[in-house]
């Protein structure tokens, strides 16, 4: 008698593979991805964010990762080792983003008035027009959000992801 398993209709093993395609966690991904996009072209068409800005984001040379900077970053500043661990990223990783956004003229380091070691980074004038841009993009993404999806459908969802990372 053959002891080798039967294989599975097509379709069933096609069932059996979506999990990896609809779980939860990828869907937020795409989810969060979708929306950052968003984000970033809302700010690259802000007549308020200084044209060098604008073009880099209109040209996508910045990225998702660039915006961990704008939603971490205190307006009166913060150290990397702060800003990293608010970002859940490596320290290196931050300082790495921290260089190019102050070589774009978004950030600067300042000392640290209470530790002469340490550096805080901190928003230019023009990285807080970023930084007002990003809130007003935000805003938005979030309307076309809720009118993609019902207001009721938003609700929930946000409701939901608030207990879920609480």
């Amino acid at each position: 008698m053959d002891s080798s398993p039967v294989p599975a209709p097509l379709s069933a093993r096609a069932d059996e593979e979506n999990w990896r395609l609809t779980h939860l966690g990828r869907l937020l991904g795409h989810a969060l991805r979708r929306f950052d996009e968003r984000v970033l072209v809302l700010m690259a068409r802000n007549v308020d964010v200084p044209l060098a800005l604008s073009n880099l984001a209109a040209r996508a040379q910045v990225g998702a990762a660039h915006v961990h900077i704008t939603r971490h970053l205190a307006v009166s500043g913060s150290r990397l080792t702060d800003l990293a661990q608010s970002a859940g990223m490596s320290k290196q990783a931050m300082g790495d983003l921290v260089d190019q956004c102050e070589a774009w003229g978004l950030v600067t380091r300042e000392p640290d008035p209470y530790d002469k070691r340490a550096r805080i980074v901190m928003f230019t004038e023009s990285g807080l027009l970023w930084l007002q841009a990003f809130r007003t993009a935000v805003a938005q993404a979030e309307t076309e959000f809720r009118q993609a999806v019902g207001t009721d459908v938003a609700t929930v969802v946000a409701l939901g992801l608030e207990a879920y990372a609480g």
